[in-house]
């Protein structure tokens, strides 16, 4: 179990290459890149509490992850999440199901991600957007705020899974923020 603080940002394509260099320029370490499709379920016990199951498949493996209602407060996030990696992603999606939960959202996700000093930085591009999150504690997302000169960035309150339910398509009952897959 964990507690998860973050901080999100709304950005352009052309500012994630100049904070990414920003970072670079400041000792940040650069960990990976990736395709992410994030499948959301919900009912029942989940509904009860304000919680969702995230199903994420990634070329690097699968996770599972709980994920209560988060508190925001002055910008930051907080939840509760549990994660664990998967083997077969197909399987526990099966299971999930005929738990009878139900698929309420897919979003997909390319990712950058970037460590500085305690914090993690992701640059993630969505169909709808391009935003930056900053992860780790208060302090140090406070710390790596002003490392990086992010006073000119206003924090985006809503959650990818919002972002989702508000500019996604339906697709048979399931809201669905995906790229067009045409274009790669």
């Amino acid at each position: 179990m964990s507690i998860e603080t973050e901080k999100k940002y709304r950005i352009t394509a052309e500012r994630a290459v100049e904070l990414a260099a920003r970072l670079e320029a400041r000792g940040g370490v650069f960990l990976y890149e990736r395709f992410e499709e994030n499948l959301l379920f919900r009912g029942g016990q989940l509904d009860a509490n304000n919680a969702v199951l995230r199903l994420r498949r990634t070329d690097a493996g699968s996770f599972l992850t709980y994920k209560e209602k988060a508190v925001v407060e002055e910008g930051f996030k907080s939840r509760l999440e549990y994660e664990t990696a998967i083997d077969d992603a197909a399987a526990i999606e099966a299971m999930i199901g005929r738990l009878g939960y139900r698929l309420s959202l897919i979003y997909e996700k390319r990712r950058k991600a970037w460590r500085l000093a305690d914090c993690e930085i992701v640059f993630d591009e969505l169909p709808f957007g391009h935003f930056m999150e900053v992860e780790g504690s208060v302090d140090d997302i406070l710390a790596t705020e002003k490392l990086l000169d992010l006073s000119e960035l206003d924090a985006e309150p809503l959650s990818y899974p919002s972002l989702t339910a508000k500019f996604g398509q339906d697709e048979e009952g399931v809201k669905a923020a995906r790229f067009d897959h045409k274009e790669s």
